[in-house]
């Protein structure tokens, strides 16, 4: 990537009154992101959701020159990144529409093995819940998982440590920006991680460990995952969030049950009760309901006999759809590279062709 780039990604992620999802919207719609900057003001006010509140900060000299500061303390510390628009993004997190344009990361991080499960809970863990996370990880290492937590205290450290003990991939996700690591007492398992997998921060350098912060950062321990487990919770807490942002995005979560009376049983138990996670006892209820225990087959691929032709486009987006099932609008502009505005013509087009129909919610499948 250029550095101008990655200078104009640094400046749209800064400005405020821009979140993901509408710096997403800006870039595919405008169809670059160093295009955005160059464009006039009246353009961008044409694009749904973009305000003249969001157009004045977007433009604000501070965001550049705090863009400039973070891009020379990544080039001179020699930070990797990924955005969301290159090969090497998270494959789960880039279906969450609110994921973030900008990853940076650490360490040896790879993402090929498709078994990524999150695994979180209390700062207080009691021994059962330590026990249990021990024993759950060392019966899942036949299957080769990848282990992503959130390096704070409690389920989230001993998660990590059990996985580097079973040689297995673990990925921790950072409230903060690489400069400091929270805790502080963590830090002597930076090497040990980063060996076994790495880290992954939106946030820039000087970012610190904010209450905020904590919750932005439980959407992409939920969203890099295909399932995410709940060891143990309160009846309030941010596992509970994370379990919340898990069902949104339409994974499947997973709760250790434990006595009503137990302090830190009793989100688990409730997320149970509401239907709102899997009751998890062993090792074996993941391996059943994400199908790791089923051989995988070469799939043959079934050409679908059409009597229409379809153009580059138009094929790429059945393509698309084919594999992943049904989409949201956003997500196939994003995924397959098309521009909002060009997007919503060759929908039609294909619509009236008959190979594809669209669903409520601005989503869409294949006919």
């Amino acid at each position: 990537m250029k550095e101008e780039e990655l200078l104009s990604i640094l400046r749209l992620q800064k400005s405020k009154a821009i979140g993901d999802i509408l710096a997403k919207k800006l870039i595919v719609s405008v169809g670059d992101v160093q295009q955005i900057f160059e464009e006039k003001p009246q353009f961008l006010a044409k694009i749904n959701g973009i305000g003249s509140h969001a157009i004045k900060h977007l433009f604000a000299k501070e965001n550049l020159e705090l863009a400039q500061k973070e891009l020379e303390y990544i080039k001179s510390n020699k930070i990797d990144y990924t955005y969301f628009l290159e090969d090497d993004y998270p494959k789960n997190l880039l279906n969450c529409i609110d994921s973030p344009i900008l990853l940076f990361k650490d360490g040896n991080i790879n993402l090929k093995n498709e078994k990524i499960i999150s695994i979180v809970g209390t700062r207080n863990m009691s021994s059962y819940g330590r026990d249990f996370t021990n024993k759950l990880i060392e019966d899942l290492a036949e299957y080769n998982p990848i282990i992503v937590s959130g390096f704070a205290y409690g389920v989230d450290i001993c998660a990590h440590k059990a996985a580097i003990k079973n040689n297995l991939q673990t990925i921790a996700v950072l409230a903060h920006g690489f400069e400091q690591i929270y805790p502080k007492v963590h830090k002597k398992y930076i090497n040990q991680v980063n060996d076994n997998g790495g880290f992954f921060t939106e946030f820039w350098s000087e970012d610190q460990p904010l209450r905020e912060n904590f919750l932005k950062r439980n959407r992409i321990v939920a969203g890099i995952s295909k399932a995410t487990i709940i060891i143990e919770s309160a009846e309030k807490g941010g596992s509970l969030v994370t379990a919340d942002i898990a069902n949104s995005y339409d994974r499947d979560v997973f709760a250790v049950p434990g006595r009503s009376t137990d302090l830190f049983s009793k989100g688990c138990n409730n997320l149970i009760k509401n239907n709102r996670a899997h009751l998890l006892t062993s090792a074996s209820d993941i391996v059943k309901l994400l199908n790791w225990d089923v051989l995988q087959k070469p799939k043959k691929e079934i050409q679908k006999q059409l009597f229409v032709e379809l153009n580059n486009q138009e094929q790429k987006i059945y393509d698309y759809l084919s594999m992943n099932g049904k989409q949201l609008l956003d997500v196939v502009a994003l995924e397959c590279h098309i521009p909002l505005y060009q997007l919503s013509s060759v929908l039609l087009q294909m619509e009236l062709k008959g190979v594809i129909k669209p669903l409520p919610g601005k989503m869409f499948e294949v006919v």
